[in-house]
């Protein structure tokens, strides 16, 4: 079972990172299916998400594709937002329906907005941008998302971005939720599985794999539909699962708790 949960999480790194996003909903959607803790679950999504939305902006910014202008007035509202989400605690079955409401967000990103060709720009708002931002970087740190793969859509639906604009904005937008929401979960202690370090290198390589492909145009239809199918039945089982049900206490590995002071 471990090979399996490894191999599917090269796989979300790589489809994620290839059009900008960091993968927390694609990584906390299979913590959920392997029995992981919520509570495990949040730090460890936001964890891997620093290493594959660094990696996945660094190449999109490479290929001159950021815009400052666009992504200056989401991200000074989201930070302290999802620093507030990350200090709080939600009850485990409340969790998992709220996780898999938003995994139909990626669903429709994957299958509807995959293909969408912006010719036409329109000039951003920067009052609406605060509160995008800041209701978009709440849900992060609550949840343990970056929050690009809400923004994204949300882009490309405004037409301020064309895909690649977008990928390349929405790659910094969840580093600097993730580090936002890792430092309010901090303020109430943060729990991490003992395999974390092969977590982060299997989620490194396959951001990193990823990122270079997606930035070349690389295509990689078939391989998005597989991933929002499995996403799809992952949201439906968080949202009709039990709510009595309790999360198994064996995690793919003996948990380590980081306390923060």
């Amino acid at each position: 079972m471990e090979l399996l949960f490894y191999g599917l999480l090269f796989l979300v790194a790589f489809l994620y990172a290839s059009v900008g996003h960091g993968g927390a909903s694609g990584y906390l959607a299979l913590m959920a299916l392997f029995g992981i803790a919520p509570d495990v679950m949040k730090p460890t999504a936001l964890l891997l998400n620093l290493f594959v939305s660094l990696t996945s902006f660094i190449q999109f910014y490479r290929g001159k594709h950021f815009k400052w202008q666009i992504f200056l007035p989401f991200a000074v509202a989201s930070i302290p937002m999802a620093f507030v989400g990350g200090l709080i605690h939600i009850d485990g079955g409340v969790y998992k329906k709220i996780l898999g409401i938003l995994l139909l967000i990626p669903v429709i990103r994957f299958w509807f907005y995959s293909k969408v060709d912006v010719t036409e720009f329109r000039k951003s708002n920067w009052a609406l941008s605060l509160v995008i931002g800041g209701t978009i970087g709440f849900l992060s740190g609550l949840i343990g998302i970056g929050g690009g793969i809400i923004l994204s859509p949300v882009l490309l639906m405004l037409r301020w971005t064309d895909q690649k604009q977008t990928a390349a904005i929405s790659a910094l937008f969840i580093f600097v939720n993730s580090i936002a929401g890792l430092l309010g979960q901090l303020q109430k202690g943060i729990h991490f599985s003992g395999d974390m370090y092969i977590y982060v290198v299997v989620a490194f390589i396959g951001g990193l794999a990823g990122a270079y492909f997606g930035a070349l145009k690389f295509k990689q239809a078939i391989l998005k539909n597989i991933l929002a199918s499995a996403l799809l039945v992952a949201s439906i089982k968080l949202i009709f699962a039990s709510t009595d049900a309790k999360p198994k206490e064996k995690k793919i590995d003996a948990p380590a708790a980081v306390k923060g002071e």
